[in-house]
């Protein structure tokens, strides 16, 4: 696995393998990547082939009976977008969260505001959690 840095920061990658995975949800999750949804269209240009230090993201990935908006593999780190029109759903938002985390996995929320008017504050966000959940000290 290639080295990970950010801002000069080594990153410890993190990966969690043998995920649960339901089937019946694959066309859903296809649906989903297609409908093309403004926020995640947008931040999926900032982050598709490496273009985020290097680092592989899903969309639309599928974990257990849930489908994660974004997904880093080398980091175990579901990244979600959340907003009044993004489907949000603070009950079925916390059960998921609940869940991820009992895989081993850490969340990062972003918000459609964000997304759709300051994408470097996002992006600059994310470079921060990510140092500060998986930077070596």
């Amino acid at each position: 696995m290639k080295p990970i840095t950010i801002d000069g920061i080594a990153i410890t990658p993190c990966p969690k393998t043998s995920l649960p995975y339901n089937p019946k949800f694959i066309e859903r999750a296809k649906a989903l990547r297609y409908a093309q949804n403004l926020p995640e269209v947008l931040f999926w240009m900032q982050v598709t082939n490496g273009r985020f230090h290097q680092l592989d993201f899903d969309r639309q990935r599928i974990i257990g009976n849930y489908i994660v908006d974004f997904y880093i593999k080398q980091l175990g780190l579901v990244i979600a977008i959340d907003g009044a029109s993004h489907d949000f759903d603070g009950d079925y938002d916390e059960r998921r969260e609940k869940y991820l985390i009992s895989l081993g996995l850490k969340v990062y929320r972003i918000t459609v505001v964000d997304v759709l008017k300051n994408m470097e504050f996002v992006m600059t966000g994310l470079e921060n959690y990510i140092i500060e959940n998986y930077g070596i000290k």
